[in-house]
């Protein structure tokens, strides 16, 4: 008998790194102004973002491991995460997953990556819904006040 799972596919950080070589690629052959990423104030920004998405990427990470539950989005979930991080966002994750792409987009100097990023945003979206709809059937009442209590985002 097949275990209950999100149904996601397609793992999310592949996504960002998709993304983001593919704005490489299109900013060789099809190059937009790249000057204003060569300010040193948009290039610290870019390093500060960095070091604020490990505030989220670490400690989510950490307390799946010392739950024991699983990042894999195509397995099922061992326990619902309330803690720690996931007291302030249900998805800090993927919070982290963006705060790193932005600040690596601003260190890398591309216009491409922030128009790609949008398409990230929406493709989230599309694996939170799943995510949460597969959550809402294996926790019940438990995820639904969780929901009340703590944002998908910040």
């Amino acid at each position: 008998m097949k275990k209950d799972n999100p149904g996601v596919k397609f793992p999310p950080p592949l996504y960002y790194i998709l993304a983001f070589l593919v704005s490489i690629y299109i900013q060789k052959h099809i190059p937009l102004d790249i000057n204003i990423f060569q300010v040193h104030a948009i290039k610290i920004s870019g390093i500060v973002l960095l070091l604020i998405s490990l505030a989220f990427l670490i400690p989510s990470i950490l307390q799946f491991a010392r739950t024991n539950n699983t990042a894999i989005p195509i397995k099922p979930a061992t326990s619902l995460q309330m803690d720690g991080i996931y007291h302030i966002t249900r998805n800090p994750m993927y919070v982290g997953m963006i705060i790193a792409y932005t600040g690596t987009s601003f260190l890398r100097g591309n216009w491409w990556n922030f128009i790609f990023l949008i398409l990230i945003l929406f493709q989230q979206y599309r694996i939170i819904k799943k995510e949460e709809n597969y959550l809402e059937r294996e926790f019940g009442q438990q995820y639904r006040d969780y929901k009340m209590k703590v944002r998908r985002w910040l």
